[in-house]
């Protein structure tokens, strides 16, 4: 009669943790492609606040930026992860490249050292990650030196992964090139600042870490 009463409580809180998982979730990829504004509309969506500041200049996220506890729900299933929005990734920051967009050099050497910081932390924090979504803007060619060390340093460690394609409400957005060149990654092609196809990216989640 015991034992038979272990079996059923074992089985109840299984089917808890099967319904209602909780990771560490990181957003990655190279500066500009969009990880914070998609972790705003994650935030907006399940917590109705934003979670941090947006630029068109690179690298305004210099600083690793955690959100806990969203519970996200679809289809009589839950999700509870902490959101972790992380500096973008560039083999190479040169704080004239600030300046040619406009900023003082003090400001510019300033900002190219934090985003220098900033990638290094990111690196470090992937060994804390249970899954990464990476962020490419899918407007630009997706086989680039930064991406394909993205990727394979997620390879390397063997984190799952979900390639997310920006800007697809663009023209010059190109999701089949970007599939293309990542062919063993699903890929889902959303518009972060506008929502839209947004729903299939949360159920590409649920796919990656359900």
């Amino acid at each position: 009669m015991i034992e038979l009463f272990k079996k059923f409580l074992n089985k109840v809180f299984k089917n808890i943790f099967k319904e209602k998982k909780h990771v560490k979730l990181g957003l990655y990829g190279p500066p500009n492609g969009g990880k914070t504004t998609l972790a705003n509309r994650i935030c907006k969506d399940w917590l109705g606040e934003e979670m941090g500041k947006t630029s068109a200049m690179a690298h305004e996220t210099r600083e690793v930026q955690i959100k806990e506890q969203i519970n996200i729900k679809s289809k009589g299933k839950e999700l509870s992860f902490n959101l972790v929005d992380t500096p973008g990734i560039a083999t190479k920051i040169d704080y004239e490249d600030f300046v040619k967009k406009g900023m003082k050099e003090k400001d510019a050497k300033k900002r190219a050292k934090e985003a220098t910081k900033g990638v290094i932390d990111a690196i470090k924090w992937l060994d804390d990650m249970d899954a990464v979504i990476v962020v490419l803007d899918a407007t630009k060619d997706p086989y680039s030196q930064v991406n394909i060390t993205i990727i394979g340093n997620l390879e390397a460690r063997k984190i799952p992964v979900l390639i997310v394609g920006n800007k697809i409400d663009l023209r010059r957005a190109n999701l089949k090139k970007l599939q293309a060149t990542f062919p063993q990654y699903d890929v889902i092609g959303i518009s972060a600042k506008f929502g839209k196809n947004i729903d299939n990216f949360y159920e590409g989640l649920f796919a990656l870490v359900g």
